[in-house]
């Protein structure tokens, strides 16, 4: 599991405009490196990802 830090990190979802795919993740806020911690295929995914990492908005990026 991902060590999030709110402080540090900010929820998102990477999209990509080719494909379709998105990865759930975290952007640094210092650098705005990304790590990706799970693939997104349903809404019931996304909702694991904020109840495991315990966040409520999640942005999307492109």
């Amino acid at each position: 599991m991902f060590p999030y830090d709110e402080a540090k990190h900010e929820a998102v979802i990477r999209c990509s405009i080719c494909t379709g795919e998105q990865v759930a993740g975290f952007r640094s806020r210092e650098d705005g490196s990304f790590v990706g911690v799970m693939v997104i295929q349903s809404e019931k995914d996304l909702e694991n990802f904020k109840r495991l990492y315990r966040v409520d908005d999640v942005k999307k990026i492109y």
